[in-house]
């Protein structure tokens, strides 16, 4: 471990200045942790430390991810696998085509089928109200919740285009844990309790937590319009629900830390393989074609800011990660691996340098300005660490 003290005391700088309310960092190569900070209270009276429980939210997905790729590894299924197949609700999907003069959403069949590899991808048409328009106003019109919450809810959701089509940031992986629970026999969380978490050694992340886990959970906190953050409620932690593999996951910075690193290390960690190493650069390889990942414009300010994590950058998907085509302006080489949660929760991989990390605050909205700084941060950091 190199420089943590300087980093910790960067962090603690960036809680008196009310640019987080607590935050934990962790770098790591395929040995181990490079760099390790904390700052800020935690649970209680407790600080911030790496095994404070935070709300993953959207880093749910790498893991889940991983979870459908041993089903796939398996040949349980492939990623050509129509989903209507496995999931009934999703035989015939319905595409929103726009709206009538009184206001009703006008919808149409599908013309492509869905398949696993949309999901994962974020091509299947699906979308969220946070960033998509038209989605808010058609569930709203169609008394659908933010994500469906039953299979009769799920076959009434409609795309926004035919998959395959358009990348959009969506609730596909969402789809794709109830897919695993298909396909396996098992819950969602049983099942990737006993395929990755437990294997890894990840015994403080699951959708359910125990007493003792809750009173580690970190408090969250919202950004308001001065900047200053307030206190909130935030429900997590309280089981998987119908859907939850989008975003359902809670879990500590040092599991995530081993995840990271059984990534980094083509699918094994501590003498324990949870995917073959074709199998994870697979994963890492773009999946979208010529299609391009798009800015995440906000149509709902206090639950997310605007979101381009590359500016001016042609950037890709691969299974369950954004790939930046370029350097990135941190120290990231081209075709790393990465993504975070709605409460500005982050994470990258290099695979070329054998280096990633995490960075885990609780505050919304997502794309903080402020975490993101301390991102790059941790990136330029770790890399000269390295």
């Amino acid at each position: 471990m190199t420089d943590s003290q300087g980093f910790a005391t960067l962090l603690h700088a960036a809680v008196a200045r009310g640019a987080v309310a607590g935050a934990v960092v962790l770098a790591v190569t395929r040995d181990g942790t490079l760099l390790e900070a904390a700052a800020g209270p935690g649970a209680g009276e407790a600080p911030m430390s790496p095994t404070t429980i935070f709300a993953l939210a959207s880093m749910t997905k790498a893991i889940v991810s991983v979870g459908m790729m041993r089903l796939v590894e398996q040949g349980r299924l492939s990623l050509d696998t129509r989903v209507g197949e496995v999931l009934p609700a999703l035989a015939e999907p319905w595409v929103l085509d726009g709206f009538d003069s009184a206001g009703a959403p006008l919808l149409r069949p599908a013309r492509t089928a869905m398949t696993l590899r949309h999901l994962l991808t974020h091509t299947s048409g699906f979308g969220y109200p946070e960033w998509n328009a038209e989605l808010r106003r058609a569930q709203a019109e169609l008394g659908l919740p933010r994500v469906p919450t039953s299979f009769a809810e799920l076959a009434r959701t409609p795309l926004l285009f035919d998959p395959g089509t358009r990348w959009n940031y969506s609730i596909g992986v969402d789809v794709v844990g109830l897919m695993i629970e298909a396909v396996s026999g098992q819950s969602m969380d049983r099942h990737l309790r006993e395929q990755v978490l437990a294997p890894l050694g990840m015994h403080d992340t699951g959708f359910l937590l125990t007493q003792a886990q809750q009173a580690r959970r970190a408090p969250v906190h919202r950004r308001l319009a001065d900047g200053t953050l307030q206190p909130m409620e935030w429900p997590a932690g309280l089981g998987q629900g119908f859907t939850g593999g989008g975003g359902g996951l809670c879990g500590s910075p040092a599991d995530y830390a081993r995840f990271l690193r059984m990534l980094l290390n083509g699918g094994t960690l501590d003498g324990t393989r949870v995917l073959g190493a074709e199998t994870v650069a697979t994963m890492a390889r773009n999946h979208i074609g010529d299609l391009r990942v798009l800015p995440m414009i906000s149509g709902v300010p206090e639950r997310s800011n605007d979101a381009d994590f590359f500016p001016a950058m042609v950037q890709k998907w691969g299974l369950g990660f954004l790939l930046n085509t370029e350097p990135g302006p941190h120290g990231r080489s081209a075709g790393s691996l990465g993504w975070g949660g709605l409460c500005n929760t982050y994470f990258w991989l290099d695979p070329e340098r054998g280096l990633g990390g995490c960075l885990l605050t609780q505050i919304l909205p997502f794309a903080d300005p402020a975490v993101l700084e301390l991102f790059g941060a941790l990136e330029r950091a770790a890399y000269a660490a390295a």
